[in-house]
């Protein structure tokens, strides 16, 4: 079980900025801060935060953001990887209830203790960038999902996630099965103490009860997805060809029983003919789940 730090009965009141102000972020983990209270207003209109809410906030880092939400949200959970700044934030907000602190990785977390086995939740982030992908799939993918999902990402991460058929990737397919994707906002560098060498961008994704495509094994069917995408270059005959490690005689036939053109690339198939590629896919024993 996640061990949670001590609750003391409490007020949410307007809180203090607590963190020594010699603090110094780490470029190793990312740690570019919000400052910018009009990206600030972006975020918290596009989660529409209220009391009946939980949230989960990944990566609060010195509590702009949480701070914002403590008020809003009827239940707060934030994870927070850096050690002086959970304990920074525990010490803040240790007279708030329905405030917890944790102190872990998001990217190894478990997902259903963490939100205590509820579905249904809110996620806001501003993610690090080199973690943001792996830990917005783990959200998307777990038991427990979230309704919807505030984050804060790489401009080109969030252009990858909302992208269409011609421009597809594997984070396109990974976010669209679970959900629906829309650019909130672009974030400039002076929006961020440090500032970043990118441009960020806020990404809402509304998230599906059930999947777009149904498959009875996420790994395989992004085994698939994967395999088409390991030569994207390549006509998909000879990208799966590669990435699935069959022939090139095989991969013809599973494109033609799914009724998909042979010399077309990966990025260029809608959801619905991944779902046909994948029904074909799990059908053919000899080379599935090697």
């Amino acid at each position: 079980m996640i061990e949670y730090p001590e609750e003391h009965s409490i007020s949410a009141k307007s809180h203090k900025y607590s963190i020594d102000r010699s603090f110094r972020p780490k470029k190793s983990l990312g740690q570019h801060f919000l400052v910018d209270r009009k990206i600030l207003s972006n975020i918290l209109e596009a989660a529409e935060i209220s009391q009946r809410d939980f949230v989960i906030e990944i990566g609060p880092g010195k509590g702009f953001l949480t701070r914002a939400l403590v008020k809003g949200a009827g239940n707060l959970v934030v994870v927070e990887l850096s050690e002086v700044l959970a304990s920074s934030l525990h010490d803040e907000f240790k007279e708030c209830p329905d405030v917890k602190v944790v102190k872990a990785d998001a990217r190894e977390i478990d997902i259903c203790d963490l939100v205590g086995g509820r579905s249904g939740y809110k996620f806001v982030a501003n993610l690090p960038y080199y973690a943001a992908s792996p830990i917005v799939r783990r959200f998307l993918e777990a038991d427990c999902k979230p309704e919807c999902m505030v984050v804060m990402v790489q401009r080109e991460v969030a252009r990858e996630m909302v992208a269409m058929p011609g421009k597809m990737g594997i984070l396109s397919v990974a976010t669209q099965v679970y959900g629906r994707p829309r650019i909130v906002c672009y974030v400039p560098p002076r929006a961020f103490r440090p500032a970043p060498k990118v441009i960020s961008a806020v990404v809402k994704i509304d998230v599906y009860p059930e999947p777009a495509i149904k498959f009875d094994s996420e790994s395989n069917f992004f085994r698939l997805v994967r395999g088409a995408f390991r030569a994207p270059r390549k006509q998909l005959r000879n990208s799966l060809s590669i990435g699935l490690g069959v022939s090139s005689a095989v991969a013809l036939s599973m494109l033609i029983k799914a009724g998909i053109d042979s010399t077309r690339r990966a990025q260029t198939l809608s959801l619905e003919e991944w779902s046909n590629l994948y029904q074909v896919f799990n059908n053919m024993p000899d080379f599935f789940d090697k």
